[in-house]
């Protein structure tokens, strides 16, 4: 599910130590293009959630190391936000802390019919997330033919 892009190895190694002193969470990381504008996106959580002045610290840090370092060669835009409400679950260690919660699930290819499934979320295993959907019915979907994974945003 989660993949390592060529930008992403070169980046990591400057974002981890500042991400680290903050004592935050690296949840997400990105670099996409989007029009005409290339973005490289950073989400970062805390407990309790981050703040604008976690995000502008992360930011300003990340910003004067990149100038300094330059390791990507086009122009882009940065960007460091707080995950959301409906934060994607990427890492095996995120299924452990978000066990019990309802997660949508979007898969690459339809199981059923359905390419899109919201339920309590049991675990990742083996490679496996489990989930029990509304009528308690237990259902699995291998890492690999997963999409994404978010928290299920429920009003």
């Amino acid at each position: 599910m989660a993949k390592v892009s060529n930008t992403d190895r070169k980046i990591l190694p400057i974002l981890e130590p500042i991400i680290a002193e903050r004592n935050l969470e690296l949840v997400d990381l990105e670099f996409v293009k989007e029009g005409a504008n290339w973005y490289l996106r950073v989400y970062i959580d805390k407990e309790g959630g981050v703040d604008i002045d976690d995000c502008e610290g992360v930011s300003r840090a990340l910003e004067a190391k990149l100038d300094t370092e330059d390791p990507i060669e086009q122009a882009y835009i940065l960007e460091v936000s707080s995950p959301g409400i409906d934060r994607p679950l990427k890492k095996d260690a995120d299924f452990e802390k978000y066990r019990g919660e309802i997660i949508d699930i979007k898969l690459y290819k339809g199981l059923n019919g359905q390419k899109q499934y919201q339920g309590k979320l049991l675990g990742l295993e083996n490679g496996v997330i489990s989930i029990e959907d509304e009528e308690n019915k237990v259902i699995t979907f291998e890492q690999k033919e997963v999409a994404g994974v978010r928290l299920a945003v429920i009003f």
